[in-house]
């Protein structure tokens, strides 16, 4: 069973720091490239930022500097560093795996058709 659980979202003010937590079981994580999305209301999905399985990331140019991802190949948890947050900021946020990979990921995506693993979300939102 394919599980991707995502935790740490919550409300803080502007300029705060939350950091993002995505455990993940039920298939082959260490070889999985892994992302997180995000999505406002009205919007589209937006890419956030990935990370393949040599840990090498990329980031979606509205978070770059901000936010920093990072991967526990030990505990299968993938981690969203989230600092200096911004009302604009706030959106559902998802996390998303290329379960069932037959080959060793190795370059990084932020396209949502990349990923057929995903979780139910988590909820940031950030106040002026």
């Amino acid at each position: 069973q394919v599980q991707l659980m995502e935790s740490g979202g919550g409300s803080v003010q502007a300029g705060g720091s939350l950091r993002l937590s995505c455990a993940a079981s039920g298939f082959t994580y260490r070889r999985a490239c892994m992302g997180w999305f995000r999505q406002a209301p009205g919007k589209e999905r937006e890419g956030v930022a990935g990370v393949d399985a040599d840990s090498d990331t990329i980031y979606s140019g509205s978070v770059k500097g901000r936010f920093t991802l990072s991967r526990d190949n030990n505990q299968n948890i993938l981690y969203l560093r989230k600092n200096s947050l911004k009302p604009e900021d706030t959106a559902m946020h998802y996390c998303a795996a290329t379960i069932d990979s037959l080959y060793w990921c190795s370059a990084t995506t932020l396209q949502s058709t990349s990923y057929n693993g995903w979780g139910q979300g988590t909820q940031v939102t950030v106040s002026s």
